[in-house]
């Protein structure tokens, strides 16, 4: 990709990664098993600091629904979002994610602080 020299940057001090894809493009179930291991595996972040977002477009067919992903990205927590028919649901989904992130931000502070007192 011709953006790989910017991932470093993107990564640097990052406390979360949303990997967005679509589920009816087998192409990209194969390639968010690359973003999962370059912005996730390789930082590292811990599963729980990741969010996986089926994106369904309207007026998409098939069942995506009941997608089900091989290890390890079966261990992350999945979405499906659908502006059309449910956009409340994924709104939900997101703060609830934000708020895992930013207790996850404060407890490691707190831990920090922690440690160098003493």
């Amino acid at each position: 990709s011709r953006f790989e020299t910017c991932w470093p940057a993107l990564m640097k001090d990052s406390h979360g990664v949303i990997i967005i894809f679509n589920p009816e493009l087998p192409s990209h179930l194969k390639e968010i098993e690359m973003w999962y291991s370059c912005f996730v595996q390789q930082q590292p972040l811990l599963d729980s600091q990741c969010l996986l977002v089926a994106h369904h477009k309207p007026g998409s067919v098939g069942d995506t629904e009941n997608l089900s992903l091989a290890y390890p990205l079966n261990k992350l927590k999945l979405i499906h979002s659908n502006l059309e028919d449910d956009p409340e649901d994924a709104r939900m989904e997101f703060m609830k994610y934000f708020r895992s992130i930013i207790t996850f931000i404060n407890e490691s502070r707190e831990r920090e602080e922690m440690s160098i007192i003493s």
